[in-house]
């Protein structure tokens, strides 16, 4: 990760500076450039985006995003999918979404790449919880595992035929054996 920028830049300043790609967070007076997605992170993140989708949107339970910038709490983060509740998504005048989150998502969910600091992640999602987010996840494919937070709870560990916490409301079955298997492609 790179430090773009010295510490005593604010988030006024930062939220004022050109996006980047990949996305940058400021993080404790830092600008952090994430880790470009691989293969297996760009996989999960479509498939699991269009797994939560596919059981909530139809009925305006909540939708799940892919690389939203979310500003709060004195940070702006960019989890890998911000699942946000159907009521919890800000709309202008004319029913059409609004550009700028300015909320924690209910639930953050982030892939762990290759060189990325599984703490720093797992800090976003605990201050993500701290701002009254409902769930995170950090999923791991190098050890086929998903590290469940939720408020005022310890974290919990998931692989193989564990079935995954999912938001309260959502229908998921989904299990930590069926997420990883979204990794294989068919050359039928």
């Amino acid at each position: 990760m790179t430090v773009a920028k010295p510490a005593s830049l604010t988030l006024e300043e930062f939220l004022k500076l050109p996006e980047t790609k990949p996305a940058s967070e400021y993080i404790d007076g830092e600008v952090i450039q994430k880790i470009m997605p691989k293969t297996r992170h760009s996989r999960l993140q479509a498939k699991l985006i269009d797994a939560i989708n596919e059981v909530t949107e139809v009925q305006q339970i909540a939708y799940a995003f892919p690389e939203l910038r979310c500003t709060f709490g004195s940070r702006s983060v960019v989890p890998d999918i911000a699942v946000f509740r159907w009521q919890n998504i800000k709309l202008d005048e004319n029913g059409e979404l609004i550009d700028s989150v300015l909320v924690a998502p209910d639930w953050t969910i982030e892939i762990l790449s290759p060189d990325q600091s599984s703490n720093r992640v797992m800090g976003n999602i605990l201050h993500c919880l701290k701002h009254d987010c409902q769930l995170g996840w950090l999923i791991d494919p190098g050890d086929r595992s998903v590290l469940v937070f939720q408020p005022q709870q310890q974290p919990e560990l998931f692989h193989q035929d564990d079935k995954l916490v999912v938001l309260k409301g959502v229908e998921l079955d989904l299990t930590a054996n069926q997420l990883f298997s979204w990794l294989k492609m068919r050359t039928e």
